[in-house]
């Protein structure tokens, strides 16, 4: 890909015939220009939808009709290709269409670059990229997915209906979910069984001479392995490759970031700061603060100081829900001056931190709240830290200590762990939240700290939340990029300084003497 500045752009025969059919392994990657709002705007967007990907596949069963309502929803809103053209009418490859698929093409290679960079992140893109896959292909009919697998190359071919009924006792016996009936009314597809090893091993196909006769709802589970073993071969080569991407000064910042990117509330702006007074800390970390801000908060009342990271986490967080600068001031000094640190040595050594934090000092900039992601990924806590994510950074047996100490029934603990063990740490915080406010359903999808406490105050105020500001602009939190600009060196000096600067200046503020 080559970036140039915005201009519009017209449907090319080549790209009508790139994209002809709705659903890809993503062999071949964009070979065309692309400026760099375009790149943010589809890198982000795709990434809203992967969340809402993995959010919908641990809150309801995959392929039920909850799920693919919600799921279908996103696609609209994002503007991306989710419903397949019916077998009855020519496809559609209009510029729209066409726009819908390109977007889709592009912006998997975008997080590619993005997710590439650690086993962890590896594991997260391919699983949720496997599970959008499975949702599109189950989407498609059986002429559609016949297309596409010979597309793909994967050779997998009906078997004559002839055939179906020479083995059809076999294939009832063998097949789950199979009918003498159904059997006459759906595709068999004749398969390697070395290709079909899943279901051979858990002896739900029918095998003959080499070959597996799998029933049409299976065929996918062949077809996601395949995705899979390619998207994770891609991501590797990816990895080796990535140090001569990132020399580009345009997209190193963009790539370093995205990972940790939030796009949701920035909870920076404070129309009504100060609606939070001191004396209510100590009961809204017990009844609204998320499970990492609750022990922040804790530790500090234990040990009247935090180290660098807990700091920077829990101030941000309580400048967030409403603390002004004079009673942050206040709350550090009380706090800090209990323990080994005296009035003098707080205003020297931290009294300006706090300033800064607020805007006041320095580049006088409105520094945010880490989100979630930010929190999980970046600047992991080691020993004496309490920074971090509980469900991310502690020890699967502590977090469960911490849990029954906290109230949360034994069921409710199994629940989380199970979902740690997953690696949604995410989705363990929102059951946590679940849990610890008598909710079934939050109805709302967790991505910061701050939100966790805006939600938690309207469940426990009926609706209402303490008063400030929330109806601020939704854009990143790390402002990954200028939008609205096509010049490259604007984009990254804005990037660069919305990236980077923002966290970086502040932390050395922030840093013991």
């Amino acid at each position: 890909m080559q970036f140039l500045g915005r201009k519009r752009r017209a449907i090319t025969n080549s790209q009508t015939e790139q994209y002809g059919h709705v659903l890809h392994f993503y062999g071949q990657p964009p070979l065309e220009n692309i400026s760099l709002s375009e790149f943010e705007t589809f890198a982000v967007e795709r990434l809203k939808l992967l969340k809402t990907v993995e959010n919908l596949g641990v809150s309801y069963v995959k392929g039920s009709d909850q799920y693919k309502h919600k799921l279908e929803n996103e696609f609209k809103a994002l503007n991306f290709p989710y419903r397949p053209e019916t077998e009855d009418r020519k496809p559609q490859t209009g510029p729209s269409e066409v726009e819908k698929r390109r977007k889709d093409h592009i912006s998997h290679f975008i997080l590619r670059l993005a997710y590439c960079q650690t086993e962890d992140l590896r594991r997260w893109f391919i699983q949720q990229e496997v599970d959008l896959f499975r949702f599109r292909f189950n989407d498609l009919g059986s002429k559609l997915k016949l297309e596409f697998l010979h597309k793909s190359n994967l050779q997998y071919d009906t078997i004559s209906v002839e055939e179906k009924k020479t083995l059809v006792d076999k294939l009832v016996n063998s097949s789950y979910a199979v009918s003498g009936i159904t059997v006459v009314d759906q595709d068999f597809y004749k398969v390697p069984f070395q290709d079909a090893l899943d279901l051979v091993r858990t002896r739900k196909v029918y095998l003959k001479g080499g070959y597996a006769y799998i029933p049409h709802q299976d065929i996918v589970t062949i077809v996601l392995n395949d995705f899979r073993t390619r998207l994770s071969k891609a991501l590797a080569l990816t990895a080796r490759s990535l140090p001569a991407v990132q020399s580009d000064e345009r997209l190193q910042p963009l790539l370093n970031h995205l990972s940790h990117a939030y796009v949701g509330q920035d909870y920076s702006i404070q129309k009504n700061v100060g609606k939070i007074s001191l004396e209510q800390i100590d009961s809204l970390s017990g009844k609204s603060f998320p499970l990492c801000m609750r022990q922040l908060h804790q530790s500090l009342r234990e040990n009247h100081h935090l180290r660098h990271g807990g700091r920077m986490q829990y101030g941000l967080f309580l400048k967030g829900i409403g603390l002004s600068l004079e009673q942050a001031l206040q709350f550090w000094r009380s706090e800090f001056i209990r323990g080994k640190v005296d009035a003098d040595k707080f205003d020297k050594q931290y009294a300006y931190s706090v300033r800064h934090m607020f805007g006041k000092e320095g580049k006088r900039t409105d520094y945010t709240p880490y989100s979630c992601m930010k929190v999980i990924l970046s600047n992991a806590p080691s020993q004496g830290d309490h920074h971090g994510c509980p469900f991310r950074h502690s020890d699967p047996e502590l977090l469960k200590q911490k849990l029954q100490v906290y109230k949360v029934s034994p069921s409710g603990v199994a629940q989380i762990l199970e979902l740690v063990k997953g690696m949604h740490y995410q989705l363990a915080c929102q059951k946590y939240f679940e849990l610890t406010h008598n909710i079934e359903d939050s109805n709302f999808s967790l991505n910061h700290p701050n939100q966790y406490f805006i939600e938690s105050q309207k469940a426990l105020n009926g609706g209402r939340e303490i008063k400030r500001e929330t109806e601020t602009p939704q854009r990143s939190q790390d402002k990954s990029a200028a939008k609205g600009s096509g010049a490259a060196q604007e984009v990254t000096e804005k990037a660069s300084q919305g990236l980077a600067e923002m966290t970086e200046d502040l932390d050395a503020f922030f840093q013991d003497a």
